[in-house]
């Protein structure tokens, strides 16, 4: 018997993909990396390095009589194939293929689930982000026209009981009334489920939600302009996966000066919308009424909605 030493990492390679994935869900922190509505993918390509692996596995050892088969080379036909099966010498190339591959595995080993904070909020623009999104929001209202002069529609409750919506997949009818019912609240629960979408809804018409009273929670962002009872609570919003997330949040305003508050601190609050300027353009602002520290969510992150097509 003859031991192939790259098919063995080959092998040992794919195992560890899939007892890094395993391992990742059950711990919990899958949703870290991906919106929760792939897990069932994840799940799935844990199962097939596994059958991979064990495919692998079939190619450690090879009967030595056998050998200038598996090498592919066809001496008496007068031709031989060049692609690589293993058995070719290791060098600097290989090398850093199979390092390229192991990068991933190492530091998902061995480096802990880091959240998204203020730290990357500040690289990725911050306020900056946000008032990109305030001038996007404000060309698609111009844009539109406002041929909507009907009476509000009756709300039926029993469509917007968030208890009943998995996996935040909403149906066409479901999701055009948890919007009406954001329209006709007197008070906005700013809740995971529902945050990214009411948060879009209210920057297309910041003038219909102003006064009304609004319950969220988030980390603490600072920003130089902000005066010293402002700063920012904000959320990181994942579509696919960690590497597409994005800062969504409000200015807030307290009643008292904000120095004694650190950055990444999580608070919940509730107060008042309003309406401010800071570098020009118009932001919703919460005046806040009530606050405290609370301690960092176990699911950090928000996902959007996803409206099922019938």
């Amino acid at each position: 018997m003859r031991f192939h030493f790259q098919q063995a990492v080959r092998a040992f390679i794919l195992l560890a993909f899939s007892v890094m994935l395993f391992k990742l869900h059950f711990a919990g922190e899958i949703t870290k990396f991906i919106n929760p509505k792939y897990e069932g993918l994840s799940q799935s390509a844990a199962v097939l390095f596994i059958l991979l692996f064990i495919i692998q596995t079939t190619r450690i050892w090879t009967i030595k009589e056998n050998s200038h088969y598996h090498h592919c080379h066809e001496e008496s036909h007068g031709h031989s194939c060049n692609h690589d099966h293993g058995d070719s010498p290791f060098n600097t190339k290989k090398l850093f293929s199979y390092l390229v591959i192991a990068f991933p595995l190492v530091t998902g080993f061995l480096l802990p689930a880091k959240v998204l904070d203020a730290s990357i909020a500040d690289k990725k623009g911050g306020l900056a982000v946000l008032s990109n999104q305030m001038a996007d929001k404000q060309q698609a209202e111009e844009g539109e026209t406002n041929t909507n002069q009907q009476e509000d529609p009756v709300i039926n409750e029993d469509l917007v009981d968030l208890s009943r919506i998995e996996d935040n997949i909403y149906t066409n009818e479901e999701y055009e009334q948890l919007i009406k019912q954001l329209e006709q609240s007197s008070s906005i629960d700013m809740n995971d489920q529902v945050f990214s979408t009411y948060y879009e809804e209210m920057h297309m018409d910041l003038d219909k939600f102003k006064g009304r009273e609004i319950t969220l929670n988030g980390f603490v962002y600072k920003e130089d302009g902000l005066q010293q009872n402002q700063l920012v609570l904000a959320r990181f919003l994942i579509t696919h996966c960690v590497a597409d997330a994005g800062i969504i949040g409000f200015i807030s305003e307290l009643p008292e000066s904000t120095e004694s508050i650190d950055v990444n601190t999580w608070i919940e609050a509730t107060g008042v919308l309003d309406i401010t300027n800071y570098n020009g353009m118009e932001y919703p602002i919460i005046k806040i009424t009530n606050w405290k520290e609370i301690k960092e969510p176990s699911e950090p992150y928000l996902y959007p909605i996803s409206v099922k097509v019938l």
